[in-house]
């Protein structure tokens, strides 16, 4: 009975954005195969046989996934002060060109936890939000953060808030039915990740953790993988393949419809492995991390959740799980939110 109550609140709050939500066409998105640090791979888009390249690029890429996933430093920070004790506004630029200059702007918002004076900062986390997050989401956890003495750093993802072109009104390229494209926008989150955590470090930061939440929770575990300064990583809603939410979860359903007819689920989670967590577990032994799920997530589907803890098991990764009474959107509603804030801020008050 408490499934079925669960299920149906869940299915109510994912339905207030069906009229926002865009159902838009299949494409493998070759043309975005010739974005910069593609090692000039760019096909044609005539090519005759356009999955069969999209393979072998993927191919290319699991192969040298540090190259991927490598983002040259920058010092082109700007921050402006915006509060008392340096709250402020981090830009810089991104270090992948996408066709939309909003885009190529990363933007941050610096919440730092106070410092005894004669002190030097410690420890920080860099917070990757959810999907279609607004410029406020996870601002009340980053303070919370702060409160546990530990500052945060809030990144906007690729194509959201500040980052989106006027022609959108949800984040809907970094997860689409456009394949390639999903592949690098969400490369681009990963790179940005980097670039701020370079940032922090920069400040004086050595102890470094990541936070991230349903998307961002998978973005969160491919920084970790490539970012040698976090040492521990609070990952909130999980899955071990990226293909697998969007093909069952509820919130995805009209990618899902996108896709459908042109693509199948196991060459579509193969295509998206490079984005996928589970192939990169093996380069998590040396970060503590916390896996939490809900016990009724209809967005997450709670199978894929307990697969991923299942592989940390068998591989013997050092991980702490928490399983939420609650689903997915309704995390984000009292009192599960206060629940899950005090569980990722414990977590990560103790791993750093």
């Amino acid at each position: 009975m408490l499934s079925r109550l669960f299920h149906t609140w869940e299915r109510y709050l994912a339905s207030v954005s069906d009229g926002e939500r865009v159902t838009r066409p299949f494409d493998w998105g070759l043309d975005w195969m010739s974005t910069n640090g593609l090692d000039g791979a760019g096909p044609s888009v005539a090519e005759p046989l356009p999955e069969a390249v999209v393979r072998s690029w993927v191919q290319s890429i699991l192969k040298d996934p540090a190259s991927f996933f490598d983002a040259p430093r920058t010092s082109a920070y700007t921050f402006v002060p915006r509060g008392w004790q340096s709250d402020g506004l981090l830009t810089f630029p991104s270090a992948l060109d996408t066709p939309h200059a909003e885009n190529n702007l990363v933007h941050a918002r610096y919440i730092p936890a106070r410092t005894p004076q004669g002190h030097s900062p410690r420890r920080a986390v860099l917070v990757l939000p959810q999907w279609n997050a607004d410029e406020g989401g996870h601002v009340g956890l980053c303070r919370l953060l702060a409160r546990f003495g530990i500052s945060a750093l809030r990144l906007s993802l690729p194509y959201h808030d500040r980052r989106m072109p006027p022609e959108l009104s949800r984040a809907d390229y970094i997860v689409s039915a456009n394949v390639v494209r999903t592949l690098q926008v969400c490369r681009q989150a990963v790179l940005d990740a980097r670039r701020a955590i370079a940032w922090l470090a920069d400040r004086g930061y050595d102890r470094i953790g990541i936070l991230g939440t349903s998307l961002g929770s998978c973005l969160s575990l491919l920084t970790a993988a490539h970012e040698p300064l976090v040492r521990a990583q609070a990952l909130n809603h999980i899955s071990p393949y990226f293909a697998d939410v969007v093909w069952e979860g509820v919130s995805t359903a009209h990618v899902r419809a996108g896709l459908d007819g042109h693509v199948d689920l196991d060459r579509l989670r193969a295509l998206w492995m490079p984005i996928s967590p589970h192939h990169y577990l093996d380069r998590l032994h040396a970060t503590n991390t916390l896996l939490v799920y809900a016990k009724y997530d209809l967005t997450f589907p709670v199978g894929l959740s307990r697969t991923l803890v299942d592989e940390f098991r068998r591989r013997q990764i050092p991980h702490r799980v928490s399983v939420l009474p609650c689903g997915h959107y309704s995390t984000g509603k009292a009192p599960f939110k206060y629940l899950d804030g005090w569980v990722l801020a414990r977590f990560l008050a103790k791993n750093l």
